[in-house]
């Protein structure tokens, strides 16, 4: 992964880059993207368009101990494309090091210049259930 302050930034560009476009549908593209460092960060700014626009309150990424990874939003009872198995430790990793975390444990706000507002993110991140469990809460 790249500076930590760049994967912010290329997080806070890829949300302009795609505000205009269908979150979802971009999300589930990125299975085939080559790049997956570069997919994770995209994926990143999809979730936080799609949290701000469809109103999400919490959206976690859970990685099972075989790798399966699944996401989930709180707004109603439903699932987001996931960023599959290649992409989902990389969204982890970078998570980890914009927040400048170590270890497994994250508890940390993101703040992230998305057009002309502010927004910020609490990130948290535990093992459960043999997994590793990534939640972002999305102020109102």
């Amino acid at each position: 992964m790249e500076d930590k302050r760049n994967l912010h930034l290329k997080v806070q560009e890829l949300c302009d880059c795609f505000a205009t476009t269908d979150y979802l549908e971009e999300m589930s593209k990125l299975a085939q993207d080559q790049d997956k460092d570069e997919a994770a960060l995209k994926w990143l700014a999809l979730t936080v368009l799609h949290a701000v626009n469809a109103g999400a309150k919490k959206i976690t990424l859970f990685q099972a101990p075989g790798g399966e990874i699944t996401v989930k939003a709180k707004y109603r009872a439903s699932t987001l494309p996931s960023p599959g198995a290649e992409i989902g430790p990389k969204v982890l990793e970078a998570v980890r090091a914009m927040t400048h975390a170590e270890g497994d444990k994250i508890k940390a706000l993101l703040a992230l210049g998305v057009r002309n507002d502010n927004l910020e993110v609490k990130v948290k991140s535990e093992k459960e259930d043999g997994g590793q469990l990534l939640t972002l809460k999305f102020s109102e």
